[in-house]
């Protein structure tokens, strides 16, 4: 990556809020449709992001999303944070970090898919899990606007070399997705990662749910 949107600068703005709240026990997955893409309505305040899941290339990790989906604990749930360059691009560049209801309960961290193992990576449009250390991700995602490669796993990087955990991609909806990637950010930040990138309203996600 070119500019100051470093790999572990999303990783430490990232895991900030993906470990707190309360945890929940685990229940069974559904099945997946005949394609293995499993469709997901995101209905927000801003509009609505269709998500697709690749419940083949990375079931544990689209698994594990579905487990929110089914115990509606993302209604209620926000988009909360932006990162934007800070470099001048011809397109936005970044991504918007969202999560469950904080006041509900989050199941234990699911196990880490790197995109070495999908073969997925963090595109434009691509979602993946927010995490603190491999196998710690719970219900906090982010959605990539625009190319976002530097957080696929990649074995000669310093450090957590594992990258993010991609497991679908937007389906419809990405100029919402935009939209809120421009949204107005406030000066508080409850870590020193994230300030300057917390949006001054988050966007509310109503209703999430399954599109059959």
């Amino acid at each position: 990556m070119t500019d100051k949107l470093k790999r572990r600068d999303v990783l430490a703005g990232a895991a900030a809020l993906a470990a707190a709240g309360p945890v929940m026990a685990q229940t069974p997955a559904a099945p997946a449709p005949a394609d293995g893409i499993i469709r997901v309505s995101l209905q927000t305040t801003a509009g609505e992001i269709v998500l697709g899941l690749e419940s083949v290339k990375a079931p544990l990790t689209t698994a594990n999303f579905l487990r929110y989906i089914d115990a509606k604990r993302y209604d209620g749930g926000t988009f909360y944070r932006t990162m934007r360059s800070d470099t001048p691009t011809a397109a936005p560049w970044g991504l918007i970090q969202g999560g469950s209801d904080r006041k509900k309960p989050r199941f234990p961290g699911v196990a880490h898919e790197s995109t070495t193992q999908t073969g997925l990576s963090n595109t434009t449009g691509a979602i993946a899990l927010a995490r603190a250390a491999p196998g710690s991700a719970t219900s906090d995602f982010f959605i990539s606007v625009g190319d976002m490669k530097g957080l696929d796993a990649d074995p000669k990087a310093e450090g957590d070399d594992l990258g993010f955990a991609a497991f679908g991609h937007v389906i419809s909806g990405m100029d919402v997705a935009q939209k809120i990637h421009q949204m107005s950010t406030s000066a508080e930040a409850e870590v020193e990662a994230m300030r300057g990138q917390m949006l001054a309203t988050p966007v509310v996600i109503t209703t999430a749910k399954r599109v059959v």
